[in-house]
Parts: structure tokens; C-alpha cells; sequence
């Protein structure tokens, strides 16, 4: 009888977390709000930088190129940043924002360890970002869309700061609680003047690129 029990356990490890999982996506789609600081270290975990999104792969599937002046919209632990930051090199400069003031501490802190010269972090809210029309050549988000409360108005500020033809890029994790699905990101962002360029899809994820027409 006990062995028949422990035949169960590997199904309802899964069968737990896609129950969670549930019920937080059921929540966080009522409920925007940026992650608190202390689950950066929890999402930047290894297995994900190694299997799922990884980093230094990560400009080029988002249709970056070296010397792009760059907007990186919410950089959680900013191990994304420094590998765009790195990938951007001398010519391009990028720069980070976030409306969580202890997010922005911890990516400056990282961009000191690293000695990057060419990217600053500052707090900015989406929906009123502190920069000139056409500022940027490219601007982009990894597991962050969803948490957005209006995504079709940080649409039309992500438009407004791009320069013709910019790049608009995602890369979203499905395990995440705030993940949508392609069609969803075509919903919101598209009525901005945004065209699509490139889906590829990953083991868990996937990155989407638009282009502002």
C-alpha cells in the first residue's frame, strides 16, 4: 500500500503548482502590480539564465544591435542589463528604468560591480516616460508586459519615445504568473502603430520583436 502511495507524489508535485500557478495568474489579471524587490533573486535563478532565457543570448534574439541607444523597462536583479549593456558596447548606451526606487538600487549597484560605462538606471513611470520623442532606437522587456496595469497606454509612450522604425522586443517566461500568450501581446501593442517582426519561440518562453511603422 505505501508503494502505491509514493506512485502518486510525482503527479501531485505538478498538479500543485499548476493549481498555484492558476490561481495567481487569476489574481495578478485583477490585480496588476510590479513584483517587490525581493523576488528578483527567486525569477533571476540559474536554471533560467542557463536553460530558458540566456542573457547574453538575449539582445540578439531581441533584435538589438551594437551601438543602438537603447530603453530597458524594468530590469529586475539587471543581469539582463549587463549582458545588453556589454552586447551594446561603447558606441550604444543603455538605459534602464523602473518605478520601484529598491529595483533601481540594486541595478546601479550591479552596473558598479561591473564597471559599465555605458548605461544609467533611474526610476520612470511607463505611462509618462522622462524622455524626447524619438530618444530611442530600440526599447525592451523581459517578463514584465503583464504586470503593467494599461498596456495599451505604455504602448503609445513606448511609440511616442521610439524612433521610426524602432524596435519594440519581449521575452516572456510561461511560468510566470503574469505571462500572455503572442496574441495578446498583438492586442496591446499593435493599435500603437507597432508591426511584427519576429516570434521565436523557446523551451518556456518566447520573443517576440515589433517595429514602430
Amino acid at each position: 500500500m505505501r508503494r502505491k502511495k509514493w506512485i502518486f507524489i510525482p503527479l501531485a508535485v505538478p498538479a500543485v503548482y499548476l493549481t498555484l500557478r492558476a490561481v495567481a495568474r487569476f489574481v495578478r489579471r485583477r490585480h496588476r502590480f510590479p513584483i517587490p524587490e525581493f523576488m528578483a533573486e527567486v525569477i533571476d535563478n540559474p536554471l533560467r539564465r542557463k536553460f530558458v532565457q540566456p542573457p547574453d543570448e538575449m539582445p540578439g534574439r531581441l533584435g538589438l544591435k551594437p551601438g543602438m541607444r537603447v530603453l530597458e523597462v524594468g530590469p529586475g536583479s539587471g543581469t539582463y542589463t549587463a549582458a545588453v549593456a556589454r552586447y551594446l558596447g561603447p558606441a550604444g548606451h543603455l538605459t534602464s528604468i523602473d518605478i520601484e526606487p529598491k529595483m533601481i538600487e540594486r541595478t546601479r549597484a550591479r552596473i558598479a560591480v561591473e564597471g559599465l560605462a555605458n548605461v544609467d538606471a533611474r526610476i520612470a513611470d511607463v505611462f509618462a516616460l522622462p524622455f524626447e520623442d524619438g530618444t530611442f532606437d530600440a526599447v525592451f522587456m523581459i517578463g514584465v508586459i503583464g504586470e503593467i496595469p494599461s498596456v495599451e497606454r505604455a504602448a503609445e509612450e513606448f511609440a511616442r519615445v521610439l524612433k521610426p522604425g524602432g524596435v519594440l522586443a519581449f521575452s516572456e517566461l510561461w511560468p510566470d504568473p503574469d505571462y500572455p500568450h503572442p496574441h495578446e501581446l498583438e492586442a496591446w501593442i499593435m493599435p500603437a502603430g507597432f508591426e511584427p517582426v519576429t516570434l521565436e519561440r523557446g523551451f518556456l518562453s518566447y520573443y517576440y520583436v515589433f517595429k514602430r511603422g
